[in-house]
């Protein structure tokens, strides 16, 4: 993450030999390598666009209790019934307003009880009961402060000074925190712990960060966890991007994968196009040979929530606002929102809405580029026999863009629809084309 997500912390120097009380590894069962989410990518928000922010109104305080319950209602009112459910609290759920980070004696995390008064397992509660779940947040790697610590590792005669390699390194995108060492059995454990007290909470969800191709292993150690804990959760691995060459070995282990870099400005609004929006249409044909269902290629949070009026805007203007969810849904990417839901506008609603395009997500299947640059298409398998295709300007000037059925591997007339405006284009044959496509606008049909 950026340098706002850096935390300094005291270096210290310790060794031990660990050593697994028989009773821990008698009782856990073997991992099932992680939680089935094979059907199609979540859907929901997440925090961390606004905390991103610097917008006087937002930033990293802006992470409390009561905002979280204002996002749970807005979606509850006006994304639940199209199937958005996930609240997802990012980075300083448990941090107090210094940045410091709180665990309890075994190194657990828990929630800043400033941010948090009524504690984490109080808000799931309350999410639960609007038919919402709810996510946390978590870093590859062992904080340097529990570390500091040397907490006990519950279940275990060890410490968590027990479980880093050793000469000392430090490890993860911000290279923050400590590299594990997962020959030793007490370093399972310790996520065992963590995922345990997770799922004792009613925690739905875990966003690992910072993710290495050295942290492979970390995200494996998580999935296990999470198996063990006896609650799905859904694990996403995440960093700014994650590395490639990390991508078959996260696969077995990670629900979703991050597949490009921060879709944040960092700047007063949520993001712009150019930074960095337009970033996804490079990022996401490196990975479309590894990904697939239940390991979907996330394209960080859309920012599509508020233009207007008060309350933090998006920082893309509204043809722009639809070619991202244009090209998350033929991602088959998850589809989680970025911005204060609080401040949710119509236009935006509309967009996040449009069941035409979110089947096209769900369905559950990878696209395919058909031609790249400026003038993209791109195309999936869609139940019933349809063909979705999607075409994207990215250039500065509208454009025709045609596409042919050479290019799509079809012959024979087609029956066109219009996935966006829910119209009807009638019969079409040899070929399809977009006029005027504006300058960072799409278009997305199904043939059929």
């Amino acid at each position: 993450m950026p340098t706002a997500r850096i935390i300094r912390r005291a270096v210290a120097l310790a060794t031990a030999v660990p050593v697994l009380l028989a009773a821990t590894i008698t009782s856990v069962a073997p991992a099932q390598a992680k939680s089935d989410f094979s059907v199609k990518p979540f859907m929901g928000w997440s925090s961390w666009s606004v905390q991103s922010s610097n917008n006087p109104a937002y930033g990293t305080k802006w992470l409390t209790e009561a905002n979280v319950k204002s996002a749970a209602d807005s979606m509850a009112k006006n994304l639940r019934s199209s199937g958005y459910t996930n609240i997802n609290l990012d980075a300083g759920w448990n941090a107090n307003w210094n940045w410091e980070f709180r665990t309890d004696a075994n190194g657990i995390p828990e929630a800043d009880p400033e941010r948090f008064p009524n504690g984490i397992a109080s808000l799931a509660r309350y999410v639960h009961s609007k038919g919402l779940k709810l996510g946390l947040y978590g870093g590859a790697g062992l904080q340097t402060a529990i570390y500091d610590k040397n907490a006990p590792i519950l279940g275990t005669n060890c410490t968590t000074q027990d479980i880093t390699v050793y000469p000392l390194v430090k490890t993860n995108m911000w290279g923050g925190d400590w590299k594990i060492d997962f020959t030793k059995p007490c370093a399972q454990a310790y996520f065992d712990s963590i995922a345990k007290r997770f799922a004792s909470w009613g925690v739905d969800f875990l966003k690992v960060d910072g993710v290495l191709t050295e942290n492979v292993p970390d995200i494996k150690a998580w999935s296990k966890a999470i198996d063990r804990s006896g609650r799905k959760m859904w694990l996403t691995a995440s960093a700014w991007p994650i590395p490639r060459d990390a991508g078959e070995g996260l696969a077995p282990w990670a629900n979703s994968v991050r597949v490009n870099t921060d879709v944040e400005c960092y700047c007063n609004t949520v993001s712009t196009w150019t930074s960095s929006v337009d970033n996804r249409w490079e990022d996401l044909p490196k990975w479309l040979d590894v990904v697939r269902p239940n390991y979907w290629p996330d394209l960080d949070s859309m920012p599509i929530n508020n233009n207007t009026g008060v309350g933090i805007q998006d920082g893309i203007n509204e043809i722009e606002r639809q070619s991202v969810m244009t090209f998350w849904s033929m991602a088959s990417s998850p589809l989680y929102v970025g911005g204060d839901l609080a401040n949710i506008d119509r236009k935006a609603i509309a967009i996040l809405t449009n069941r035409e395009v979110i089947a096209v997500d769900q369905a559950g299947v990878i696209p395919t580029q058909v031609a790249g640059g400026n003038l993209q298409i791109w195309k999936k398998r869609l139940p019933g026999n349809r063909l979705a295709v999607a075409v994207y300007n990215l250039g500065d000037t509208p454009a025709d863009i045609t596409v042919t059925w050479q290019q799509l591997g079809l012959h024979g007339t087609r029956w066109a629809r219009d996935l966006v405006a829910h119209k009807n284009l009638g019969k079409t044959n040899k070929s399809w084309t977009a006029t005027a496509v504006p300058p960072h606008g799409s278009r997305l049909i199904t043939l059929s």
